[in-house]
């Protein structure tokens, strides 16, 4: 019996030992069919890594909403208003259908986490490691095979004569040596690249967060405003800075910043956080990158400052880009202010403000039409010259400039009749987009425009569209007083027009407002179509 039972332990230690190899063998397969596959779709379709990103974090910001407004008794915010707020949040386009006071501190909060995870800037530094995982598969191989035809070894760079034949051929491999060089991306860069990204969206938002929270602190009249609504000092510091750096737009209270637009030094505060979350983000990034490399000195930081497109990270440009996007964006402004001063300095908006304050008023009203969002007017009392060059403003993606006689060198590489080229030729312009969608909300909302033509216009929802598309979030809104017929149950709201919209319409801007911060995958469209 003993010997059966040691003979039994053997068999069963022999099996075990079997079964562990080869689910050893087995889970480690597994794991890299799982990486590649991973590395595949994100080397392949950098479009579906987005789109699942926003789906994830904007479902997932709903049901965190829905689970804090189901705690609060006295909240009775809808599915699809919750749903709304979400995706508007981490598309950071601070489109609106219910007030934001409605929203309680806790749900405050979690909208402040979905403008942060969901910025330009952050979902940057997600690309980044990406990035690292195809250096690691593609760039490192295809570097070390080209290397390996070079005789590295008879490359004498002292002794180098390019009259001789034998100079010829050094100078051919030399060459070759220093374009592979040029194209192979150490992985350590990318990870130097994204922690300096990091520390620096950090440094942004607590310092942004801080230096608002100290304004609050000194200015008894802006802590004053704040008393009456209710908010806390910390929720609206971290909670505006978020938003003025991520570009969103969204405050927590229900006038925007229309209420502190005698403040001048505060809307000063928010300017340069909106400027260097977006617009100007990639020259503060080459500053930055160009600071560290001359304080450390370490050559990875020269490395990136010399071959930017190698890296291939989109906000990391040359000197002459960032300088013609400088000069851009400050001519946008400039415009806009003077246009802005010319037609609205008399306005009944602006008429119980001094001019220092009408200027910053008007230079933050100016900065905000490029993606941020935030406003200290309201948008439909003003001059409709100002809210068309709103318009054409929040259409223009954000690193827009002019480039005289700028050489392309990639687009004469590019291969017009293959797969990818002929798919392109079959993607609409931007502009066809926009017009399908102002169709479909024409569409869905045809019974208003009739019976309410004077809020619900053709125009109106165009700049709604624009507004959601561009990510920006500015509104026209809905008044009571222009109604044909008076409603005495009609009541004015500080939401935006898309909140009197149907059920239809705010799915269908839920789409426009996703497609809006995926738009730079479809840049080139409509290239096929030749107007003459």
């Amino acid at each position: 019996m003993n010997t059966s039972l040691v003979v039994y332990l053997k068999s069963l230690k022999t099996f075990c030992a079997f079964a562990s190899t080869k689910f050893s063998s087995f889970a480690k397969s597994a794991w890299q069919s799982m990486k590649y596959s991973c590395q595949f779709i994100c080397q392949t379709n950098p479009l579906f890594i987005q789109v699942t990103y926003f789906t994830l974090i904007s479902f997932a910001g709903y049901e965190a909403l829905k689970v804090l407004n189901s705690q609060d008794k006295s909240n009775t915010l809808k599915n699809l208003d919750v749903l709304f707020t979400s995706v508007s949040a981490s598309t950071v386009s601070s489109m609106a259908t219910v007030e934001m006071e409605e929203f309680s501190s806790k749900q405050l909060w979690v909208l402040a986490i979905l403008m942060l995870i969901g910025s330009e800037v952050f979902t940057s530094i997600l690309g980044l490691h990406f990035m690292r995982a195809k250096f690691n598969t593609e760039n490192s191989l295809n570097t070390r095979d080209h290397i390996s035809h070079i005789d590295i070894e008879s490359i004498n760079v002292a002794n180098f004569d390019p009259n001789t034949s034998h100079g010829t051929k050094d100078a051919v491999a030399f060459s070759e040596l220093r374009q592979a060089n040029k194209q192979h991306v150490d992985p350590k860069t990318t990870v130097l690249l994204g922690t300096a990204v990091t520390v620096c969206l950090l440094i942004t938002n607590l310092g942004s967060s801080l230096l608002i929270y100290l304004y609050l602190k000194l200015v008894p009249d802006a802590q004053e405003i704040l008393k009456r609504k209710r908010t806390g000092l910390i929720l609206f510091s971290v909670f505006t800075a978020i938003s003025s750096v991520a570009n969103c737009g969204f405050t927590p209270v229900n006038e925007n910043m229309v209420i502190f637009q005698k403040n001048s030094g505060l809307l000063l505060l928010i300017i340069p956080q909106m400027l260097v979350g977006n617009t100007l983000f990639a020259p503060c990034l080459r500053f930055m990158v160009w600071s560290l490399q001359k304080i450390t000195g370490k050559q990875e930081w020269c490395y990136i400052l010399e071959h930017a497109n190698a890296i291939g990270y989109r906000h990391l440009m040359s000197t002459r880009k960032c300088a013609y996007l400088i000069l851009t964006v400050v001519g946008f402004i400039i415009l806009q202010t003077i246009l802005f001063c010319s037609l609205e300095w008399s306005s009944e908006a602006l008429q119980e403000m001094s001019s220092y304050q009408k200027i910053v008023g008007a230079l933050f009203q100016s900065t905000n039409a490029r993606h941020a969002g935030e406003t200290i007017v309201d948008l439909s009392r003003i001059s409709s010259a100002i809210v068309v060059l709103y318009t054409v403003m929040m259409y223009l993606p954000g690193y827009t400039s002019f480039l005289p006689n700028y050489d392309d060198r990639y687009s004469k590489d590019e291969k017009r009749y293959n797969r990818k080229g002929l798919l392109e030729d079959w993607i609409l312009s931007q502009l066809s987009y926009l017009a399908i969608f102002v169709m479909l909300i024409c569409i869905t909302e045809r019974e208003a425009l009739t019976t309410d033509p004077l809020n619900f216009n053709v125009f109106s929802i165009l700049f709604e569209i624009v507004s959601a598309y561009g990510n920006v979030g500015f509104s026209m809104g809905y008044s009571c007083k222009r109604l044909l017929k008076q409603d005495l149950h009609c009541k004015d709201a500080s939401y935006g027009f898309v909140g009197k919209w149907s059920h239809e319409g705010k799915i269908i801007l839920i789409i426009v407002m996703v497609f809006g911060r995926l738009k730079g995958y479809n840049l080139k469209g409509g290239k096929a179509w030749k107007l003459r």
